[in-house]
């Protein structure tokens, strides 16, 4: 029954995914990410990326897909 409360915390898909991808992100950080633009100021937070760079990033890594 745990597993099934832990999955409910944790989407499964492109947020596991950026946890693989950004590794500097703690499972708090993915699961708090709301929009894209959110994944964007972390990652440039987290990465000291510009903004252009930080989106860059994030939009080839989404490839269109929503969080």
């Amino acid at each position: 029954m745990s597993e099934n409360t832990a999955s409910a915390k944790a989407p499964i898909g492109m947020r596991s995914e950026i946890a693989a991808k950004w590794s500097k992100f703690s499972a708090s950080d993915v699961t708090a990410l709301k929009t894209k633009d959110d994944l964007v100021a972390q990652v440039q937070s987290k990465y000291q990326l510009d903004k252009a760079q930080a989106q860059k990033d994030v939009d080839a890594f989404a490839n269109g897909r929503q969080l």
